[in-house]
């Protein structure tokens, strides 16, 4: 392949890394905000323990978005690498992300053993589904996986690469290393999150199914149905009629008139007596 192909797939390759990266994480953050901002606006939600659960995971996702893929953005589309120019950015982003993407993966576990509890049959379950405890465990979460991203200050450092003499931020502990790959990123990062949301997405949703034989408020019926559907998956746009409607209702009659009743407030003209 000659070299003028090879640097048209280069620039192809950082366009694609621009564009696709920059409307991902564009996607991604209004997500976010419209998930928080829904929820946060109706009554209903607010004293919801798994909608808490969704809000506090909503802000760690935004931090993974701002400190993953936007410098993966400037990394591949524009060749600019702050971790090997920065040792305090070096470090500062191994011990952020981990703490967004564990505390993400925790409550989104943490939602859906929450749903499962809350359309349980026995009261004794029930129980736990309080905001309270949520609010406990969210806390308990965070603190937890400050304490266990210490490390990744310690052994992120900037070294040269032998062969190529680049300047890369990587791991420069050997067991911490191999606790990264095998416990972080397997069991942390995957079989756990995965077999937590998947077993108790699937035991919410037969809880669900027999709702129709127990004598229950519909207005809760329905929420627990909502909720359940997002837990697992937690999909920001179209989960269900209702959040569609629920989303257009916050979007438009509150926020926008809340908006244009202030913008009349502001353009009116007071008389001289």
């Amino acid at each position: 392949m000659s070299a003028s192909n090879i640097s048209s797939l280069t620039i192809a390759s950082q366009q694609i890394n621009i564009y696709v990266g920059t409307f991902i994480l564009i996607i991604g953050m209004i997500g976010e905000i419209l998930n928080i901002i829904v929820f946060l606006s109706l009554q209903t939600f607010r004293q919801n323990s798994c909608a808490f659960y969704l809000i506090f995971m909503s802000f760690f996702n935004i931090g993974q978005l701002i400190f993953s893929l936007f410098p993966r953005i400037m990394t591949s589309g524009f060749v600019i690498d702050w971790t090997q120019t920065s040792l305090f950015y070096c470090k500062f982003k191994g011990y952020i992300l981990q703490i967004c993407s564990l505390t993400s993966f925790t409550c989104i576990c943490l939602a859906t053993i929450d749903q499962f509890m809350a359309t349980c049959f026995n009261p004794r379950w029930q129980q736990w589904n309080n905001i309270k405890l949520a609010r406990s465990l969210c806390i308990i979460t965070a603190s937890f996986w400050i304490l266990h991203g210490i490390p990744y200050l310690v052994f992120y450092n900037i070294i040269e690469m032998p062969k190529t003499g680049q300047l890369t931020c990587t791991i420069t502990n050997a067991i911490f290393q191999q606790y990264f790959i095998y416990f972080y990123v397997l069991i942390l990062g995957l079989v756990l999150p995965i077999s937590i949301t998947v077993i108790f997405g699937l035991l919410a949703y037969r809880n669900i199914q027999q709702m129709a034989y127990r004598t229950i408020p519909l207005v809760r019926r329905e929420l627990d149905k909502q909720l359940t559907v997002m837990s697992p998956f937690y999909i920001y746009i179209c989960v269900s009629e209702r959040f569609r409607k629920q989303l257009n209702y916050v979007l438009f009659k509150i926020h926008l008139n809340r908006w244009q009743r202030g913008n009349i407030t502001l353009n009116q003209v007071i008389p001289k007596l």
